[in-house]
């Protein structure tokens, strides 16, 4: 019997990246997910980031996030390092810009993988290469009229 590394399946796809961007409207958790649908991937990791009502002990009452116009090609050469890095079968990654409310989605990544562990690795390091690597800001207006901004994601 054949090794199963050797099953294409278990290699990476040709061309994985299939979704990255950065949007003013509303971000879609099926979109995302429809995106890395593959009948080879055993397995799929999904991460989405959430406006939260609270940092750093303080009430937030507003947030707004702002790019500089290199991000979605920063996201997209963060995607090429994972999928180099990973047997990935599709990728996909998008984030939003503008205000948001608490409760909105702020970020939303995905990976397909033959296994669950290189889904759940891969999409881990592509929302933590995100976070630290791409230029977002976010804006948050405390309830106490305080503001700060926070670097990347």
């Amino acid at each position: 019997m054949a090794d199963t590394h050797d099953h294409p399946g278990e290699q990476a796809a040709d061309d994985p990246v299939k979704l990255i961007g950065v949007r003013e409207t509303p971000l879609s958790v099926d979109e995302v997910f429809r995106a890395v649908g593959d009948d080879a991937a055993g397995g799929t990791a999904l991460f989405v980031g959430t406006v939260r009502n609270h940092d750093g002990g303080a009430d937030v009452d507003r947030l707004g996030y702002s790019c500089h116009p290199s991000a979605e090609a920063e996201m997209r050469r963060i995607a090429e390092k994972v999928v180099a890095e990973y047997p990935v079968r599709a990728l996909a990654a998008v984030h939003r810009v503008g205000d948001l409310a608490v409760g909105d989605l702020a970020v939303v990544v995905a990976v397909s993988c033959p296994h669950r562990g290189e889904a759940f690795d891969a999409c881990r390091k592509l929302i933590d290469d995100l976070k630290h690597e791409v230029p977002i800001w976010k804006h948050q207006t405390f309830s106490d009229g305080t503001e700060e901004w926070v670097g990347a994601c």
